[in-house]
């Protein structure tokens, strides 16, 4: 039988354009997966009311929540929609909030990033702080105003890595450097995740499901920029994959034939 990569999912963006809705992916998601993680990037659509997600998970080996424009619906975490929660995408938030659950029971390797953080904590049941540049002795975590991708993804501050954590194991280290690129964080951090990172100002930067049974990490900062060029997003993203490929072995053994005595 050929070797093939694991096949990862990613749940997808919606827009509306000229009366059509769209769905969609941005590429240094794609890129990272397939170039550093070796394993093969699908699209889900954000289609929560038709899609067998029982169906479709027995088929992955693995799922990338990714970040976005938009932001989880305040109501979601006991909250008041308000001008600073803006915008929304209601049918991201349908697909995904149930996914992460979904993708968590199975124990499947799972991977979030940004606004794919931000659901991780409010699936598990924590809440969201939004525009937290405006808290006392917060960093402005917004990314600079530039034109220019390479100014706005720049490393812009430290974070703390938990001792003994998941982050340590992974990049063999208690600190680094990461880019920002939010103005939402969590506030209350769910009960069943880690922390496994901090901010100088005390925003959790980065977290691990507590008890699960395969990589299920998640980083406020943006990993999949240019990944192949930062050593540790390298690190992450083979991690990450390493992880979808025993879990596609797994599902092999499970419909190899039994072997005969």
């Amino acid at each position: 039988m050929p070797t093939r990569f694991p096949l990862v999912g990613l749940p997808a963006d919606t827009h509306e354009s000229h009366g059509f809705l769209y769905h969609s992916l941005g590429d240094k998601y794609v890129r990272a997966l397939a170039e550093v993680a070796r394993v093969t990037p699908v699209m889900i659509p954000s289609i929560a009311e038709v899609m067998d997600l029982d169906g479709l998970l027995g088929h992955l080996d693995g799922v990338l929540m990714t970040g976005a424009v938009s932001n989880v619906h305040p109501p979601h975490y006991g909250e008041e929609p308000s001008a600073d929660h803006e915008p929304y995408d209601h049918r991201r938030d349908a697909m995904t909030l149930k996914l992460i659950r979904a993708v968590i029971d199975r124990g499947m390797p799972l991977f979030c990033i940004c606004r794919g953080f931000q659901e991780l904590n409010v699936a598990m049941g924590g809440t969201l702080e939004t525009e937290v540049q405006r808290g006392k002795d917060r960093l402005d975590h917004r990314a600079p105003k530039s034109d220019d991708v390479n100014v706005r993804y720049a490393p812009t501050h430290d974070i703390a890595i938990t001792r003994g954590g998941m982050l340590e194991r992974i990049l063999g280290k208690r600190e680094t450097r990461v880019n920002s690129i939010h103005r939402q964080g969590v506030r209350q951090l769910a009960p069943g995740l880690a922390a496994e990172a901090v901010a100088p100002d005390g925003i959790i930067e980065a977290v691990s499901v507590k008890g699960a049974r395969a990589f299920a990490f998640g980083t406020q900062w943006h990993p999949e920029f240019r990944a192949s060029d930062n050593p540790d997003s390298v690190k992450l993203f083979t991690a990450f994959g390493d992880a979808a490929r025993a879990h596609a072995r797994q599902r092999l053994e499970k419909h190899l034939p039994p072997k005969s005595a």
